[in-house]
């Protein structure tokens, strides 16, 4: 599975002032931190506070791309902060993110035709996040449509069905699971899937253990990748045991470790 880490946003407290004074210190040990635990793709989130998002993503990506050339998630609101952010990060990485309102397709498909990369399509419309699978699904074939007419290829496309906090929409989570494993059925090749695991544990006690098992359900439906905390030991552990378990991975007594090395 690919994990894309998040810890690189500024919501985050200690992020979000390093981004605040340019410590580029801060985010270069916060980016060796998740590249060491496992991460794939890191996610760079400028966060609200930024003023100027554009020359905040120049900076957040120019800083990051001092010390690794692993894809990176270019996650802004804003699509001119999104080029910026590619016009770095290079066409290896990823958009985050469109929805399936007409006006965000029309803006960051033809950014994503543009550079050549993948990018994530949240199942949100106009009338917001659908409640049930079908309607998530529905959403998703809207996006990969949109894509494959602004000649974005199919498996170009991370369908993210949008979990949202098990505490308060207890009844969405089902439904999410179904709906990754219907996204596989959208188009040949399929669209990636992919979900901002932390929402699910949002205002509740016990945050990684409800991560780290939604995480491993999501896998058994197919789940490709999880935007996520790759500094989260257990949480780790959990997706490559799923992954060995779901026969993705070869066995050996210390299938923990191999994976890391």
């Amino acid at each position: 599975m690919i994990v894309i880490g998040e810890r690189i946003n500024g919501m985050f407290k200690r992020v979000g002032q390093a981004i605040a004074s340019r410590d580029e210190a801060t985010i270069i040990e916060v980016a060796q931190a998740q590249i060491e635990k496992g991460a794939n793709i890191l996610d760079l989130n400028v966060g609200p506070a930024a003023d100027d998002a554009v020359g905040t993503m120049q900076w957040l990506a120019t800083t990051v791309r001092k010390i690794t050339d692993l894809p990176l998630s270019i996650d802004s609101p804003k699509p001119d902060a999104i080029r910026a952010g590619l016009e770095i990060a290079g066409n290896n990485s990823l958009i985050n993110s469109t929805t399936g309102e007409q006006e965000k397709l029309a803006a960051l498909m033809p950014l994503a035709a543009e550079y050549g990369c993948p990018i994530i399509g949240l199942t949100i419309d106009e009338n917001g996040v659908p409640r049930d699978a079908p309607g998530r699904t529905e959403v998703a074939l809207k996006i990969v449509a949109s894509a494959m007419e602004h000649g974005v290829p199919p498996e170009n496309v991370w369908i993210d069905p949008v979990i949202l906090p098990i505490a308060y929409t207890q009844n969405h989570q089902p439904e999410v699971l179904k709906a990754i494993a219907e996204c596989k059925l959208l188009s040949d090749p399929p669209p990636k899937t992919v979900l901002g695991l932390s929402n699910v544990s949002q205002g509740t006690r016990y945050r990684s253990l409800v991560n780290r098992t939604y995480l491993v359900m999501a896998i058994a439906y197919g789940l490709d990748a999880a935007i996520m905390d790759p500094l989260d030991d257990e949480l780790m552990d959990a997706m490559i045991t799923a992954e060995l378990l779901m026969n993705k991975t070869v066995y050996c007594d210390d299938f923990l470790k191999a994976y890391r090395t």
